[in-house]
């Protein structure tokens, strides 16, 4: 078989290629909102992982849209973890994936069959994900960027929110974060071939089984991690109005991750998500190497469910036998005066 066609790597690929959230607040905030529609269910006011519109009074419209460049050289694979991260948001909000269209930019000096093995990757995630392929619109660019949008269906009465726990719930992260870092060591030729795999495995596993899963409990709020980070994620659950205590050694980490971190190869993206969130997060005796996996940012991550703490642990024990690195991360808590809104124990 001829050797796979290659993708230069572009620097800020994936998730960490997202604008800070702390320049996106600013822009949201003044943008016109126009009359409030009563079946707009879930808008951007709450930093939310996709839009919700209610049909009727059983279904609703899940609409989001996710695409960036290349952080993995082999198109096929950067397709399908694009994809993959493009359908997650529909998973975060306790939907299921009905339609996707493609998004492309793409120089027209380059192999064609670049482009298709990328469009295949994504293809093939698409169908994974049950939801049909239904076309797309591409762009002239310099640079290679793919993803998708993408529509689901959720039943208005069951969407996860992501700012809708409650104190006493149990958090409970779905994958092992630290796939920024290792890209980025791999970028720098400095990554083992046996960590870029892992964290390659992970992009591409959907997180359609643990929303699945996910289900059959009493889960009252959802997120999926993605390039704001693990705690800039949290910061958005907590919404101003809770709390919550993590414990930073229960937390899943990617081989390679922390000697990355230990390296000192960490993103730009992963620093902007410190300035932005940092003032909201107490560390106590967590090593530098940790706080920056916390900060990383993830491309394709897992989901961050906030969970009843009857359901957490027959929840993780389900996650855990179907072969995800689930575990109890953390615990949400009422919000007192002059508490940290994040306190992260090692």
């Amino acid at each position: 078989m001829p050797e796979k066609e290659k993708i230069v790597f572009c620097t800020g690929g994936g998730c960490t290629a997202k604008l800070g959230a702390g320049v996106l607040s600013h822009i949201l905030e003044k943008l016109p909102r126009g009359e409030k529609d009563p079946n707009l269910l879930v808008g951007y006011d709450s930093r939310d992982d996709a839009a919700v519109y209610k049909i009727t009074e059983d279904i609703a419209l899940v609409q989001t849209v996710d695409f960036f460049p290349p952080m993995v050289d082999d198109p096929y694979t950067f397709g399908q973890i694009a994809a993959a991260n493009a359908l997650s948001d529909v998973y975060a909000m306790g939907g299921e994936v009905k339609t996707a269209l493609n998004l492309v930019c793409f120089p027209e000096s380059m192999d064609l069959n670049v482009l298709g093995e990328i469009l295949r990757g994504g293809a093939e995630k698409v169908a994974e994900a049950g939801g049909i392929l239904a076309g797309g619109h591409s762009i002239a660019d310099t640079g290679v960027k793919y993803g998708l949008s993408v529509t689901g269906l959720v039943d208005p009465h069951h969407i996860y929110a992501n700012d809708a726990g409650r104190p006493g719930d149990k958090l409970i992260l779905t994958k092992a974060l630290g796939v920024g870092l290792i890209c980025t060591a791999n970028r720098v030729g400095e990554a083992a071939p046996e960590h870029l795999a892992g964290a390659i495995q992970s992009m591409t596993t959907l997180n359609k089984t643990a929303a699945q899963i996910s289900r059959k409990y009493a889960v009252h709020a959802a997120t999926d991690v993605t390039g704001f980070s693990f705690l800039g994620h949290l910061h958005e659950m907590m919404g101003g109005k809770l709390a919550c205590r993590v414990d930073a050694r229960r937390v899943p980490v990617l081989l390679g991750a922390w000697e990355a971190a230990d390296a000192f190869l960490y993103t730009a993206a992963g620093q902007r998500n410190r300035n932005h969130t940092g003032p909201f997060v107490r560390f106590e005796n967590v090593p530098f190497a940790m706080e920056e996996i916390l900060f990383d940012p993830q491309t394709s991550g897992g989901l961050l469910l906030a969970v009843a703490p009857q359901d957490a642990d027959a929840l993780e024990a389900e996650l855990k036998k179907v072969g995800l690195p689930a575990a109890i991360v953390g615990k949400i808590l009422e919000k007192e005066e002059k508490q940290p809104e994040i306190t992260v124990i090692f």
